[in-house]
């Protein structure tokens, strides 16, 4: 009678524990999801942001005489490095790597997520 009733309060147990962590999931899911939209949003810009700051830096270099070549050929250069991950087109260049970018930033987040789950 005994072993009984403990295996039926040990699966109460169970599914009380089971209903709590399916509640505290829920409880954390808005939190989860939003901080991962600010994550994939800001690795998404971050590279973007980069690469127009490389490319106005290099087109207003080489509208100063002394350095005008420089500043040139540091522009063609980040543009065909740009054209090789586009299929050889520049914008889609910088979108391939903006985007590479906000999914590694998705998945740190998520690992950072779970990661912090645990330890608590």
């Amino acid at each position: 009678m005994f072993a009984y009733l403990s295996e039926v309060n040990g699966t109460n147990q169970q599914a009380e524990d089971s209903q709590s962590a399916l509640d505290k999931f829920m409880s954390i899911l808005p939190h989860f999801l939003r901080s991962l939209l600010l994550a994939i949003t800001f690795s998404f810009i971050a590279p973007l942001l980069l690469i127009a700051v490389g490319l106005i830096t290099f087109v207003l270099m080489s509208h100063l005489p002394v350095i005008q070549n420089l500043g040139a050929l540091g522009c063609n250069q980040m543009l065909k490095f740009l054209a090789t991950f586009g299929n050889g087109h520049p914008l889609q260049g910088c979108l391939v790597i903006a985007l590479t970018c906000s999914l590694v930033g998705g998945l740190f987040d998520t690992y950072a997520c779970c990661q912090n789950l645990r330890s608590n």
